[in-house]
């Protein structure tokens, strides 16, 4: 065991390094002063620089080897060993000084995209963003090639998939989702949905403290976290006992804030249960992004956009918001869940969502496996747009500038919100079979039993499994989209009385 113990020693320091990369960059995105972004981005860069040169130490090599045939560690150890060395082998081949430089150029571009979208403005951003695709075309070229270019990046998300894996996965959704759109838009037609009163304000303070009240429901501890305000919104598990998570607020549309608090908890929610005997180790990490998606999409969809989650929910929105008219649970819950083509992915209804997220692939697709020029980015966005949702994109910031994504080179993400949307699905089918009707559990205002049955299936385990075998393991199947399509066709069916 000593030769274990050293070597979890030397793990932990390069996560410690990993938080601390987190930390400063929740503080880049919320609180930074303007003019500490010069400063910012070369520290990260060196912190980038430092991380890898210990990932990639050949006495941690050597330790690894010889760990990998001890038969006397547990699963627990056996998952670390396995997941540094999957690290170990992707990083060992980027140069050192690439890796600090590409840390630079994304903490550079994210402060020159937060510019670019207050201003609306893609030309702004463009030089940034073509120097991160040709670093991003660096990397795949240091990594190898063995399929399609865009490939490998998936796989750095979601471990194992490829565009083989989701061409298949996006038509057989397109081929579902689109047709059950179209019939939404014909009840519409014949009976509008209802709307938020557009003389209405719903104070920032007012929503704050809405929102606030509405994520300890769920389970998030404030003592533990916090919440602030951002130009995209996101959560940042940072080291144990400080998981924080940002918002973004319209005075006109209260659900825009309310929806993103309940997205981003579920994030921080996965990570204020992993297993704290593990942390600062690949064991203690969240398993990956798919599955993370799957507990920001559960509270935000399945819990939130419920007539039961209103039945709790309508007091405590009528306290925050007493000028709003007289509404019901039924009446709010169809408002959160209007369906209509819209420009802003994070305010999508369930139908459209994934039609976004397939818009932003097939996009992907283009720049990295058919060299699409940055120069074209914005009118293809725009042009595929138009076919696909049938409105004219009006500006950069509601089109090809509204995700925070690209000005952190985090290009293959987009897919596995689509993989979370399946898991959330296949869990909550699961967990209804276990604990009995979800929707009885919500309207009873006690979500504990949600939330321990998330955290002993899916937060407490990290990544001791592969994402598959995680979900195989807590729904008694293998990841299926389907359980998703039985779930919109009759969510939405009933709303619309299809």
């Amino acid at each position: 065991m000593a030769s274990y113990d050293l070597f979890i020693e030397r793990v932990k320091d390069i996560h410690k390094i990993g938080a601390i990369q987190g930390h400063l960059g929740w503080d880049q995105e919320t609180i930074m002063p303007a003019k500490g972004g010069k400063a910012r981005s070369e520290i990260l860069s060196w912190l980038a620089k430092e991380q890898h040169s210990r990932i990639t130490d050949g006495n941690l090599a050597a330790m690894i080897d010889e760990l990998e045939t001890d038969e006397t560690l547990n699963r627990d150890q056996r998952a670390n060993v396995r997941e540094v060395r999957r690290r170990y082998d992707k990083a060992i081949k980027l140069p050192n000084e690439f890796v600090a430089e590409f840390a630079l150029a994304r903490s550079q571009a994210l402060v020159a995209w937060q510019e670019a979208r207050a201003d609306s403005d893609f030309t702004k951003f463009k030089p940034y963003l073509a120097k991160l695709i040709t670093m991003t075309n660096e990397k795949i070229d240091y990594y190898g090639v063995e399929t399609t270019r865009y490939d490998v990046l998936l796989d750095e998300y979601e471990f194992g998939m490829k565009v083989s894996d989701y061409d298949p996965l996006f038509a057989g959704l397109k081929a579902k989702l689109v047709p059950l759109l179209q019939k939404i838009m014909a009840a519409k037609r014949i009976t509008p949905d209802p709307t938020l009163p557009a003389e209405l304000v719903f104070p920032v303070a007012a929503q704050t403290e809405f929102c606030k009240l509405v994520s300890s429901a769920t389970g998030f501890d404030f003592e533990a976290g916090r919440m602030d305000a951002s130009t995209h919104p996101f959560s940042a598990g940072l080291w144990p006992g400080d998981t924080r998570f940002t918002t973004r607020f319209d005075e006109k549309d209260p659900f825009s804030c309310l929806y993103a608090v309940m997205h981003e908890t579920g994030h921080a929610l996965y990570e204020q249960g992993l297993d704290a005997n593990h942390s600062f180790t690949p064991r203690g990490d969240a398993v990956s992004l798919g599955v993370h998606e799957s507990q920001s999409r559960f509270w935000e969809n399945q819990v939130g956009r419920t007539p039961a989650f209103w039945k709790v929910a309508l007091p405590w929105f009528k306290e925050h918001f007493p000028e709003s008219p007289d509404w019901t649970p039924e009446e709010l819950n169809k408002i959160a869940n209007c369906v209509e083509p819209g420009f802003i992915r994070v305010e999508a209804d369930e139908i459209t969502y994934n039609l976004h997220i397939m818009l932003r692939y097939e996009l992907e697709k283009k720049i990295f496996n058919d060299n699409l020029s940055v120069d074209d980015i914005p009118n293809t966005w725009n042009e595929m747009f138009k076919e696909w949702f049938a409105i004219e994109v009006p500006e950069d910031r509601l089109g090809c500038l509204q995700d925070i994504h690209w000005s952190m080179a985090a290009f293959g993400y987009f897919p596995t919100y689509t993989l979370g949307n399946l898991y959330a699905a296949q869990l909550l089918d699961a967990m209804g079979e276990e604990l009995g009707d979800v929707d009885a559990i919500v309207e009873s205002g006690n979500w504990q039993p949600m939330l321990d049955w998330l955290r002993g299936k899916i937060h407490q385990e990290g990544s001791k499994f592969t994402p598959s075998e995680l979900i195989q393991n807590a729904t008694g199947k293998p990841p299926t989209p389907q359980p998703f399509i039985n779930y919109v066709e009759k969510k939405y069916g009933e709303l619309y009385n299809l």
